[in-house]
C-alpha cells in the first residue's frame, strides 16, 4: 500500500501573504490526516517563505501519522530535526535561494557528507530519505550513505508523461527495481498529480510514499480538500 503524505508548503504561502494565521497551517494538517491523509509533509526553508520553522515545531504537536521534514541538511535544518524527531527526515540538495527542488542528490561526490549526515539523523531516531534522480548510477552510492529510503524526483516524469507515457517512466521503472534489489525504500515526489499518478504507481506497485503538494491544493480549490484527497487515495489503490 503506498502511502499519500500531503505537503502543507502552499497552504503556508497563502497564509504569509496576507499575514495573520489564515488559513490555519496547523488546522489544515489535522483535516487533511482526519480526510485521509497517511503522512503531513513540509520543507522550512531558511527565509521561511512558506513553512515557518515555528509552525515545524507546533505541527509536530499535533501530527498523528508520518510527519516528514524535507530540507537542506545544513545547521539549522539538523538542529530542528533532531529536536522534533520527525518519521521521516528527506535531504534535499536545494541552495538557500532555490524556487522549488529541481533535481537529485549527486550521491557519488557528496557520498562521505551524506554518510555523515544520515548517521547523526538516524541516531536521532529519524527514518530517513535521500531525494535522487532516476539514474542508476546513484543508487549504489545512496545505498552505501545508510539511508534507509529514496525519492525519485519525478518531474522530469510529469513533463513527458503527457507526449509519450511509457518513454516517461521507463528509467523510473529500470531505477525502482535497482533500489528495490539493494533493499532501498521508495519514495517519489515532485510534479505528480490526478492524472499521472496512477500510471506510476501501476509500473512501480511497491512505493512506499508519494509526497504532494502543489497539485493537490491547486486540486482542491476546485473539489475541496477532503474529496481532493479522497481521488488521490484512489489513485493509488491499483
Amino acid at each position: 500500500m503506498t502511502k499519500l503524505s500531503v505537503n502543507i508548503n502552499k497552504i503556508a504561502t497563502l497564509r504569509n501573504a496576507r499575514g495573520g494565521n489564515n488559513p490555519n497551517v496547523v488546522q489544515v494538517a489535522k483535516d487533511a490526516e482526519r480526510f485521509g491523509a497517511e503522512g503531513i509533509t513540509v520543507h522550512p526553508r531558511p527565509d521561511e517563505r512558506h513553512i515557518r520553522y515555528q509552525d515545524v515545531l507546533d505541527l509536530a504537536e499535533v501530527v498523528t501519522t508520518e510527519f516528514n521534514i524535507e530540507g537542506y541538511p545544513d545547521k539549522r535544518y539538523m538542529e530542528l530535526v533532531k529536536l522534533v524527531k520527525p518519521a521521516q527526515a528527506t535531504l534535499v540538495p536545494d541552495p538557500p535561494d532555490a524556487l522549488t527542488s529541481n533535481t537529485g542528490w549527486d550521491t557519488i561526490t557528496h557520498q562521505s557528507m551524506l554518510q555523515d549526515i544520515v548517521a547523526e539523523l538516524k541516531e536521532a531516531g529519524c527514518r530517513v530519505s535521500i531525494f535522487i534522480n532516476p539514474e542508476s548510477k546513484y543508487f549504489e552510492p545512496a545505498k552505501e550513505t545508510g539511508t534507509d529510503r529514496v525519492e525519485l524526483y519525478t518531474e522530469p516524469y510529469a513533463v513527458l508523461f503527457p507526449k509519450d507515457r511509457e518513454k516517461a517512466v521507463q528509467p523510473y521503472v529500470e531505477v525502482a527495481n535497482i533500489a528495490r534489489e539493494l533493499g532501498l525504500g521508495l519514495n517519489a515526489g515532485h510534479d505528480l498529480d490526478l492524472n499521472n499518478l496512477a500510471f506510476l504507481k501501476h509500473k512501480i506497485p511497491f512505493l512506499d510514499e508519494v509526497s504532494i503538494g502543489h497539485a493537490l491544493i491547486c486540486d482542491a480549490l476546485y473539489y475541496g480538500l477532503e474529496n481532493t484527497i479522497q481521488m488521490y487515495r484512489r489513485r493509488l489503490e491499483i
